[in-house]
């Protein structure tokens, strides 16, 4: 078979990326059937959700290089058939434990594509237009989630078989990913060192440190509040909102995740420090809002409020990931990269799994306002030291 040429090969991994990202949320929209029918708990639920992260910021620490020694076709191709293994445990789930094995490899696999199948396409992308890869890098795995949650809600509505079909229509996506991927061009040549690649090498230079400070201000809060729609959206569109349709909870799980491309483009149109203090007070006023309406039972404010919230959390995510990496050279990146996304996957994990604690003892909207607690002071602090910085890069010499 000859080789797709760089146009192909960036179809190939653009296509897989978004893949990855839509089989990770494929199982979402099914935690309502898992617990009502399984009796699953919110504390399973939660803990589901911080093995996905746990997975995922281990794959960025151990295999983040794998791909340079590899090659890429070959990772991304272990990539894509990993994920396709993960789908496998989903379609015994009666208890916990396939839930946390499928959601964990899911983590491995997310992680080792942030890195291996996002070099591949910044290895092959065109140069015009040259806002196209960075666009799918960024919107990317947002769009897989909102499409993979979407898909799977309505197959599960929908379909004849609820518990099965929506992993064996991910799998069919998958297994179309690998054709095309065997099918590409390869960018790296394969080189010994595979082992000694799996010690963590993430560092911080100088000049990013500052601006790392005031973005774990941002990460922590936005990456937590996205953990929390992952493990709960279902019991939130069942419980709080009064329906029970996979659908519903596809759709709540969306209406976070969908909207943060709208954000990175807009914080792209005024200055970083503008686009962290707007950001933050809008996150926090509409996180607000999604509590209220909540707590009032009302559906599309509810739906509303966290579309404003997801766009918030892209305008800030956005800005905070430019302030940080625009400070680095080009060979610190992948490596500041990766301490961005491991702090950011930890920053939701630890939240989650005092949520799901948390959750049986308290109701969710009294669980969730504990997240605008959490967003507010992130808010106070960038109002503050972003400010502070933006100062002193104006002052001259």
């Amino acid at each position: 078979m000859v080789p797709f040429g760089k146009t192909g090969a960036f179809v190939a991994a653009s296509f897989s990326l978004i893949a990855i990202y839509a089989a990770s949320a494929t199982p979402i929209p099914l935690y309502g059937l898992y617990r009502t029918e399984d009796g699953l708990t919110y504390t399973d639920l939660s803990l589901s959700s911080v093995v996905y992260f746990v997975g995922a910021v281990s794959s960025l620490l151990f295999f983040g290089r794998l791909s340079n020694h590899w090659g890429r076709r070959l990772t991304a191709g272990l990539t894509i058939l990993l994920m396709t293994t993960a789908a496998l445990p989903f379609m015994t789930v009666h208890s916990a434990m396939p839930l946390l094995i499928g959601r964990c490899l899911q983590g491995v696999a997310c992680g080792l594509a942030s890195t291996a199948l996002a070099a591949w396409i910044v290895d092959t992308a065109p140069e015009r237009p040259a806002w196209l890869a960075p666009a799918i890098l960024s919107c990317g795995p947002m769009s897989g989630l909102t499409l993979g949650g979407l898909a799977s809600g309505a197959l599960v509505e929908y379909g004849h078989d609820p518990r099965l079909l929506p992993y064996w229509a991910i799998i069919a996506v998958l297994a179309i990913c690998l054709i095309l991927c065997i099918s590409s061009r390869e960018t790296v040549t394969p080189k010994p060192g595979a082992l000694s690649s799996l010690i963590p090498q993430i560092g911080l230079p100088v000049p990013a440190r500052k601006a790392f400070k005031i973005g774990v201000m941002t990460f922590v809060p936005t990456w937590a509040l996205g953990g929390f729609y992952q493990a709960f959206g279902p019991a939130m569109a069942m419980e709080q909102l009064h329906s029970s349709s996979a659908l519903a909870a596809a759709l709540v799980f969306a209406s976070v995740m969908a909207p943060s491309p709208i954000g990175a483009s807009l914080a792209g149109k005024v200055s970083t420090a503008s686009a962290q203090r707007i950001g933050m007070v809008v996150f926090t006023l509409s996180l607000t809002a999604v509590v209220f309406s909540l707590h009032h039972g009302l559906l599309l404010p509810f739906l509303i409020a966290s579309v404003i919230t997801g766009t918030a959390q892209g305008a800030v995510l956005s800005s905070s990931i430019h302030s940080v990496v625009a400070k680095v050279t080009q060979a610190q990146r992948a490596n500041v990269l990766g301490l961005i996304y491991a702090t950011s996957y930890t920053g939701a994990a630890v939240p989650t799994l005092i949520a799901g604690r948390f959750s049986e003892s308290y109701s969710l909207v009294q669980v969730l306002s504990a997240y605008v607690v959490m967003a507010a002071i992130g808010c106070v602090a960038i109002l503050v030291f972003a400010g502070q910085a933006a100062e002193r890069e104006q002052q001259p010499g």
